[in-house]
C-alpha cells in the first residue's frame, strides 16, 4: 500500500487526513523507522504503525490532530505495561504526527452586489471559497467569478451537499428575511463557528421573531452574528466585505490561540 500516493491523493481532493511515521526505534519494536498510517477525520486509517496498543494511542493524538492542527512527536516505551506502557516488546518507537488540514472555508450565500467582492476578497485571503445562491443565473464564475465551487441551490440544502465543520464560515447576504428564515434552521444544526447575517435591525428582529415561531432555540438564534462585521462605517459593498472578512480573520485567529493553549 503506498501511503504517501493516498495523501497526496486526499491533499488534491482537499479531504483533511493525518500522516502518522515512525521516525526512530530503538530494540525490539513491530514496525521500524519509515512505516506509515494515513488516519482519515472519521476514524478509520490506511497503512500501520505497529497495530496494538501503540497504534490505538497514535490513532488517538491524530483525531486529537484534526482539531488543534497541531504536529506531535510520540515516543512509547515497550517494555512493562502494567507501569502504563504500549507494550512488551522491548524497545522504544517514536511516532511523528503531522496533520494535512483543508483550507479554512467562507461559504458565501447571495451573489448579489455584497457577496461579490466578499468571494474575491476572501480567496485573496487564502480562504476555500464557496458561493451559493436559489437564483442561478447570478451563481456561476462569470457573474460572481473567484469561488471554488459554486451551488445554485436553496440555502437549506447546503448542509447536504457540503461538510460544514469548524473550519467552516457562514456568510448570508441574502436578498431578504424570507430566505433566511426558511434557510437558516438547517444552518443552525451544523457545528459552524461563525454564521454571520447582514440586514437592519428591524429585518433582523423580524427574523429572529419567525424563526421562534418555527421552534428554533433562543440559545440556537443567539449563534448568528448580526449585524454582520465589525464596525467601520462601511458602506460600499467593497467596505462591507472588508468588515467581514475582518471578522471572520479576528475570529479564525482566536480560534487558533484557543487550541495552541489547549
Amino acid at each position: 500500500m503506498d501511503v504517501l500516493k493516498l495523501l497526496n491523493d486526499a491533499v488534491d481532493r482537499g479531504e483533511p487526513v493525518v500522516l502518522c511515521t515512525v521516525v526512530n526505534t530503538k530494540g525490539s519494536v513491530p514496525r521500524h523507522a519509515g512505516a506509515k498510517m494515513l488516519v482519515y477525520s472519521d476514524g478509520h486509517f490506511d497503512g500501520t504503525v505497529g497495530g496494538g496498543e501503540v497504534e490505538n494511542r497514535v490513532l488517538a493524538e491524530a483525531l486529537a490532530s484534526f482539531k488543534d492542527g497541531k504536529t506531535r512527536f510520540l515516543t512509547y516505551d515497550m517494555i512493562d505495561p502494567e507501569r502504563g506502557d504500549a507494550g512488551i516488546c522491548g524497545g522504544v518507537v517514536t511516532v511523528f504526527v503531522e496533520p494535512f488540514l483543508e483550507l479554512p472555508t467562507v461559504i458565501v450565500v447571495g451573489a448579489g452586489h455584497v457577496g461579490k467582492p466578499i468571494v474575491h476578497l476572501a480567496k485573496w485571503l487564502g480562504f476555500r471559497v464557496v458561493v451559493s445562491d436559489d437564483r442561478a443565473e447570478l451563481c456561476t464564475p462569470e457573474e460572481t467569478p473567484g469561488a471554488d465551487l459554486y451551488l445554485p441551490i436553496l440555502m437549506s440544502e447546503i448542509p447536504e451537499q457540503l461538510t460544514l465543520n469548524e473550519r467552516t464560515y457562514l456568510v448570508l447576504v441574502t436578498r431578504g428575511a424570507e430566505v433566511d428564515i426558511e434557510g437558516l434552521p438547517a444552518l443552525l444544526d451544523t457545528d459552524v463557528p461563525y454564521i454571520g447575517l447582514i440586514g437592519s435591525k428591524r429585518r433582523w428582529a423580524h427574523t429572529q421573531e419567525k424563526l421562534l415561531e418555527k421552534g428554533i432555540t433562543k440559545e440556537a438564534i443567539e449563534r448568528i452574528k448580526s449585524p454582520i462585521g465589525i464596525f467601520i462605517h462601511a458602506e460600499t459593498p467593497n467596505e462591507i466585505a472588508i468588515s467581514i472578512m475582518a471578522e471572520i480573520i479576528d475570529h479564525y485567529n482566536q480560534m487558533k490561540k484557543h487550541f495552541q493553549r489547549a
